[in-house]
């Protein structure tokens, strides 16, 4: 691997990082003193440079595939880019693209300072409670299961009172999942491009690293217990699956194939790998896409199936549309970006951008492969 990648990657994420913060919150008094407002009163320029950062994103994770595929890439670069990564993005500004990170802080400050219920007890209810002039679901309970709620007093409490240091916690601990994420698929795969794939993929990086989304403490742990099933161990496999449930509840329904791998293990018969990750992978699209039935489909959900998929590259299809929901999904944000609203058409465009990628790369794919005529010739 050339240094000069390197040394350039390290400056664009450094560059995002600067960038991030043209986007902070008017109503965020602890970093009213960098507040410049510059997303919101130029929203083409602001909504031009995202497009150009998302771009070379994509460019650089390209590229990083292309040199593991040709070998050009071992885990010890590997190792030294998502270091990189890390330390470029740590410092971001969370709240560029999603509020969920001040929703987590202030749902821990319910129960670890407050010593109430999130569950029952609403953030907005603590009449002159500061954090609620930026935090943007004060008027709801807790949205997520008990485990992350427990979770989440650890950087709370490392924040020692301080916002920015809770902040700081906060993406700290999302980073080590991160990391310990990237750990797990190497144990399983042990092979360079599911690695490459999974770790540098632009939409995990961002939502993950920058928006800080607890998703990827979901998908650590279900990992984790599909690693345990492979090694036979088949309690600890059951708690961390349990324990993922109960961080977001999506991952119960893997729930069949984490049934399947019991039940081939209690019986001491192998299973197939492929076959436990495509059908995981297909069962958090399904997951995915019925998203809307609650509230909308966030970007940061595509999380769910990408985990899976990147474990298995040789499926074609189900890789490239995963790739193209990535893009499309990280250029959801345009519309919003652009208008500051979410009425009108944005709604429209949103979807149009969501799913057009990944249908033009369906397309482009099954008449590639002429998979097609191998569906109606039967």
């Amino acid at each position: 691997m050339k240094n000069i990648m390197v040394y350039l990657y390290a400056i664009f994420l450094l560059l995002f990082s600067v960038f991030s913060y043209t986007f902070i919150d008017p109503n965020l008094m602890y970093l009213e003193d960098i507040y410049s407002g510059f997303a919101f009163d130029n929203r083409f320029i602001t909504t031009f440079l995202y497009v150009i950062f998302i771009s070379v994103f994509f460019i650089f994770y390209g590229s990083f595939v292309w040199l593991g595929l040709r070998k050009k890439l071992r885990f010890k670069d590997v190792f030294i880019l998502v270091s990189i990564t890390i330390g470029g993005l740590i410092f971001s500004y969370p709240a560029m693209l999603s509020y969920d990170i001040f929703n987590y802080i202030t749902t821990s400050k319910v129960l670890f300072f407050y010593s109430e219920n999130p569950y029952i007890i609403m953030p907005i209810e603590f009449v002159g409670e500061t954090f609620l002039s930026f935090t943007h679901a004060a008027n709801k309970i807790a949205l997520y299961g008990p485990i992350w709620i427990l979770l989440t007093g650890i950087p709370y409490v490392l924040g020692l009172g301080n916002f920015i240091i809770t902040i700081l916690s906060f993406k700290i601990f999302i980073a080590l999942f991160y990391a310990a994420t990237i750990i797990v698929i190497w144990k399983i795969s042990k092979k360079i491009i599911p690695l490459i794939l999974f770790a540098f993929n632009p939409l995990i990086i961002i939502e993950t690293l920058v928006s800080g989304h607890n998703d990827i403490v979901m998908i650590f742990l279900v990992l984790l217990s599909f690693l345990l099933l492979i090694k036979k161990k088949i309690f600890l496999g059951t708690l961390f699956f349990v324990l993922s449930i109960f961080i977001k509840y999506t991952t119960i329904l893997l729930f069949p194939v984490f049934l399947f791998m019991v039940w081939k293990t209690i019986r001491k018969k192998e299973f197939r790998l492929e076959k436990v990750f495509y059908y995981s992978s297909l069962l958090m699209i399904i997951a995915f896409l019925l998203s809307p039935i609650r509230e909308e489909i966030y970007p940061w959900y595509a999380i769910w199936f990408l985990s899976f998929t990147f474990l298995i590259p040789e499926k074609k299809l189900l890789l490239y549309i995963s790739i193209a929901f990535s893009f499309g999904l990280l250029f959801k944000y345009i519309p919003f970006m652009l208008s500051g609203t979410h009425a009108g058409i944005t709604p429209l465009i949103k979807s149009i951008v969501t799913f057009v990628p990944a249908i033009l790369v369906s397309f482009y794919i099954i008449l590639k492969t002429k998979l097609w005529e191998r569906i109606f010739s039967r």
